[in-house]
């Protein structure tokens, strides 16, 4: 797990100075603590490349260092993540005549493109973004991995393109420039991140899932490799055979993730995944599995009692703290390290939990994907119940929803049922898909056009975020619509906000985070599995809970899911009520010219008061304010500000 950063030039373009390297190598620090390394190629009428690398040692601690090359150095690839089946890879590719110097899986890819070309991605099991320099084409490959647990920013200037695991390398480029994009501010309010290939600032974008670029004679060309298989004819076997695929083929996904030379654990949230990863972890170890948790004071947002039963289950040496999130104290360090607005509060408990995690081990294991891949949000059984409410008559469903309507209780200890419930009502009037970006967003349509001011809309003129969704849904037109919607939270939400939010909360610490979960062989079993396999009875996550039943007590097989979340509602009522003075309303941020000023203090006020819990939207709008405050008024820091007041006063 490293961090990498560097360019690919055509013969009519500066050779890239290592000077410049080091220094953007130098931001990713946190990302790779253990080592640096770079390769610049000579300069001659080809063009060439500049490679940086920062390490995380994890597998050949001592022969793995990057930027690494074949053996008569034609072929340099500097990488971040991991090639799980790394050996198995090895074994064929000697096989086929090639020699190794180290026992990394780094050395892998190099052989593996010699052997396959840009194809070598399809014989990856892993996570990664790597860049390979092939001297005798001439040309550049960089690819990532097919659900996106590692990030790749670049930007492409005349003739060169430079990228990097993290935009805030790429802006220490003596030419960087920092312009807002209108159309990611639009999109960042609507999902609560800037989704891909968009960036938060005009000129940059980001690699997509499952996509490669190649650079030859100065043109970049990017395309898809991969896309999971939902589109396929889904094979109704027995119940029993789905489950022993699955039990195979997520057993071997765990297994494969054991291999490091250093201390490994899991995080145990007390939740289904989390729990079933554990287990399995267990089963596959010769020792006790170290495993994680973290509570909080407030009741409803701890699970410790969970993860302390999941632990006693499965036999684990289990290690749990309590931490009281201080929004005030992580709310810089979470601005600097995300590059990019992002809105996705349990980034504060992920941070806590990922610091705690690493004073032991430099390598844990996670449940991420199990709720996307099986069904398991609550959400979608509301998109299964408005499938039903869609076969009813027109003249029944109006009449059902205006009744609910009328039916609302109006009582203050019933304010959050209300919500929701007009929320859905509300939903049900939308066709489908439209329907779930209604619930699923943070600002709606509406909301984002009355918040916005007359010069900001006249930039937004063109602009659609809700295409982003909406074309993901097209992978599995002919599904249910269940499945068609968990297809588009695998496309969408899963890369650009939990595993986003896990990479980077991780990675600030040196913490290495594998989810059997996102193995390609799993997610393609799953996207060919039924609806009624995954969710029956109103319940998802069904065929895990069946399959996997000896190692996840009954207690929490039957709970409720609960989020990994904060109490931003009385947060912003109580200790975070100043930030909206000092950052919300401030003249700096009202002076801006995107928003309207008078709709900023409703929203303020009507959560303030009581009368609206927009804790969410509010929260979204500090940390967009936050960041330009950070990225946009500030030089772009190359070290993380450590002290409130760069976001709350700005120079």
């Amino acid at each position: 797990m490293c961090g990498i950063a560097g360019a690919f030039w055509n013969g009519n373009s500066e050779p890239f100075p290592e000077e410049l390297l080091r220094r953007m190598t130098g931001t990713l620090r946190h990302r790779g603590p253990d080592a640096d390394g770079f390769h610049l190629t000579h300069a001659d009428h080809h063009g060439g490349a500049a490679l940086g690398h920062r390490r995380l040692s994890i597998i050949d601690i001592g022969g793995g260092k990057q930027p690494l090359a074949n053996e008569d150095e034609t072929v340099w690839v500097s990488f971040n993540g991991e090639i799980y089946n790394y050996r198995e890879l090895r074994t064929e590719l000697k096989s086929r005549g090639h020699r190794f110097q180290t026992d990394s899986d780094t050395e892998v890819i190099v052989h593996a493109y010699e052997e396959y070309g840009d194809d070598c991605v399809h014989h990856f099991r892993g996570m990664f973004v790597f860049a390979i320099w092939d001297s005798r084409k001439h040309r550049g490959l960089i690819a990532r991995d097919r659900i996106g647990q590692k990030p790749l920013f670049y930007r492409e200037q005349s003739e060169r393109v430079v990228f990097a695991s993290e935009l805030k390398a790429l802006l220490q480029l003596p030419d960087a420039t920092r312009e807002l994009n209108p159309a990611a501010v639009d999109a960042f309010l609507q999902y609560q991140y800037v989704p891909h290939p968009m960036c938060i600032l005009k000129g940059y974008a980001k690699l997509p899932p499952a996509h490669r670029m190649v650079f030859e004679q100065g043109k970049l060309t990017v395309e898809s490799y991969w896309s999971p298989p939902y589109d396929q004819p889904t094979d109704r076997k027995l119940q029993t055979n789905w489950s022993e695929n699955l039990r195979n083929t997520l057993t071997e996904a765990v297994r494969l993730r054991l291999r490091s030379d250093v201390p490994l654990g899991a995080f145990l949230s007390g939740g289904i995944d989390s729990t079933l990863i554990a287990g399995l972890m267990q089963q596959e170890s010769d020792r006790q599995v170290q495993t994680y948790s973290i509570g909080f004071p407030v009741k409803q947002f701890d699970e410790r009692q969970y993860a302390r039963m999941a632990a006693e289950h499965l036999g684990t040496d289990h290690h749990e703290y309590v931490v009281e999130p201080k929004a005030l104290e992580t709310l810089p360090r979470l601005i600097w390290h995300y590059d990019e607005p992002f809105a996705d509060s349990s980034a504060i408990p992920t941070m806590a939990l990922c610091q705690v995690t690493r004073q032991a081990v430099t390598v844990a294991l996670s449940g991420d994907g199990g709720d996307e891949l099986f069904a398991g949000y609550d959400r979608y059984r509301a998109v299964a119940f408005g499938a039903k409410f869609d076969r009813l008559p027109k003249p029944l469903r109006q009449l059902m929803t205006a009744k609910l309507w009328q039916r609302m209780p109006a009582s203050s200890k019933q304010k959050s049922f209300r919500r929701r419930l007009k929320r859905l009502l509300a939903g049900l009037r939308l066709p489908p898909e439209l329907r779930y970006l209604n619930w699923v967003g943070i600002f709606d349509e509406q909301r984002r056009r009355d918040l916005y001011s007359e010069a900001f809309l006249t930039q937004l003129r063109d602009v659609h975020s809700e295409e982003f969704l909406l074309s993901a849904y097209q992978l599995c037109p002919n599904r249910d619509i269940v499945t068609r919607t968990t297809a588009a939270d695998v496309l969408t939400y899963l890369p650009c906000d939990i595993l986003t939010k896990v990479d980077i909360a991780s990675m600030a610490v040196g913490l290495e985070c594998r989810s059997p979960f996102l193995d390609h062989h799993v997610v393609e079993l799953a996207a060919r599995m039924p609806m009624e396999i995954k969710m029956s009875g109103g319940r998802g996550k069904q065929i895990l809970t069946e399959t996997f039943a000896e190692l996840i007590p009954q207690p929490i097989r039957e709970r409720a899911k609960m989020g990994f979340g904060v109490p931003l509602d009385t947060w912003f009522r109580d200790e975070l009520r100043p930030l909206l003075e000092d950052v919300l309303l401030s003249q700096t941020a009202l002076e801006r010219g995107l928003f309207r000023p008078d709709m900023v203090r409703e929203l303020v006020r009507e959560h303030v008061s009581g009368q609206w819990d927009h804790s969410a939207r509010l929260w979204a709008l500090v940390c967009l304010e936050g960041w330009q405050r950070v990225y946009l008024d500030h030089p772009a820091p190359a070290e993380c500000p450590t002290e409130f007041s760069v976001i709350a006063s700005p120079s």
